[in-house]
């Protein structure tokens, strides 16, 4: 089985990374990192820079977990993204990140991670960035 997260550059995103890797060192199953974006706009703040994942790599080998890491741009929403991989490697978990909603923000929920958690194959544990919520 395969555990795949749901990675963006941002608190969340590095929450769910770090929480990912220590379900794959627990579960001893590999990560598949899934870093995406539309493509329709000029900067994309949850599209990862080489930096970045470079980031991500150094922390993944680091605590010597198998990963693939992968970067799609393919005009689809990042849950799409994300609850297709999941399909295609039978994910056993989703890991993904979440932030703070207002009101209205969690009245409408219409988010990416509000997708993932209804329409996932399989478990999904939703991580918030330490201290700040």
């Amino acid at each position: 089985m395969t555990i795949v997260v749901g990675y963006t550059p941002t608190e969340p995103g590095r929450a769910a990374l770090a929480s990912a890797i220590a379900e794959g060192a627990h579960r001893r199953q590999p990560l598949v990192v899934v870093n995406t974006s539309r493509g329709d706009a000029l900067a994309d703040p949850g599209f990862a820079q080489p930096a970045d994942l470079d980031w991500a790599r150094a922390c993944l080998e680091e605590a010597g977990v198998d990963f693939t890491i992968r970067q799609e741009v393919r005009g689809h929403e990042a849950s799409e993204e994300v609850l297709e991989v999941a399909r295609e490697v039978e994910a056993s978990l989703i890991v993904i990140g979440i932030r703070r909603r207002t009101a209205v923000g969690k009245m409408l929920m219409g988010s990416n991670a509000h997708r993932i958690l209804m329409n996932a194959p399989c478990p999904v544990l939703a991580v918030k960035a330490g201290g700040h919520d």
